[in-house]
């Protein structure tokens, strides 16, 4: 098992439309975890396939798509959305890159909705908009490399892993989870995970600059394992200020991903 924390693409850009996703939805998180998660705010403001069909009322597409079920729930998504979305904003600007995020969350809850028209279990969460970025990603750049903290019983390492395997990994598991997901009252829509990915695989090509070339070469050697002693672990200063260096490593490699 896997769990991605950064990749070894800098974009050439400051991503101002993925930070202010990122903070649109932990805002208004903050808000619901205020009102105590009140339900009733799922149901006036989540994707509801009843009401749709039967209204043909838009607006609670994109409201779904900054509500959250939990903080596993948002913590996930904006990871992945901190880890792909700058380069994919970079590939074809700020206004183009809200378009093509809010078109492929459209179609990722349409997606859902068309498996079951009548249900009137509400869908949130940007799950479908962020596969779209992710089906983008693996599109211009399948050999970037992602780092991951890999997990094998108890031995945690840091391995470098091609994004190709990564996002592969992750979009078999959606169609894997289908059969249980099927029957269930509710749980996690994996039929909008599928369309929004394979939404943002086939509208990458119309969305990207012209200069913008699919499937780029990668920025780093593949397989490359961090142990404890490596720069990316150690911490340790002859002052034991372990605090001050983690501070400054972090801004390092911020300014490496993102300038």
């Amino acid at each position: 098992m896997f769990f991605p924390i950064s990749d070894d693409n800098p974009s050439s850009s400051i991503p101002y439309i993925t930070y202010f996703l990122i903070g649109a939805c932990c805002f208004v998180f903050s808000l619901q975890y205020l009102s105590q998660m009140n339900p009733q705010i799922f149901y006036t403001y989540g994707f509801i396939p009843n009401s749709f069909f039967s209204e043909y009322s838009s607006l609670p597409i994109y409201t779904s798509m900054f509500l959250h079920g939990g903080l596993f729930h948002i913590a996930g998504n904006m990871l992945y959305l901190w880890i792909f979305g700058d380069n994919v904003e970079d590939s074809m600007g700020k206004v183009k890159f809200i378009i093509f995020y809010l078109l492929c969350g459209t179609i990722a809850a349409l997606c859902q909705g068309f498996v079951d028209p009548s249900s009137e279990i509400p869908m949130v969460g940007a799950s479908g908009a962020i596969a779209g970025v992710l089906g983008a990603y693996l599109m211009l750049f399948p050999k970037a490399n992602v780092k991951c903290l890999v997990f094998i019983i108890i031995i945690i390492q840091m391995i470098r892993i091609p994004a190709f395997i990564v996002l592969g990994f992750w979009i078999v598991v959606q169609f894997f989870n289908i059969p249980g997901s099927i029957d269930a009252d509710g749980g996690t829509a994996y039929f909008a995970h599928i369309g929004g990915f394979l939404a943002g695989m086939i509208l990458i090509p119309f969305f990207k600059n012209k200069n913008v070339k699919l499937f780029h070469e990668q920025n780093s050697s593949s397989w490359q394992v961090f142990n404890t002693r490596s720069k990316e672990f150690n911490f340790k200063r002859n002052d034991d200020d372990v605090v001050l260096d983690f501070i400054k490593k972090s801004e390092e490699h911020m300014k490496r991903k993102k300038h």
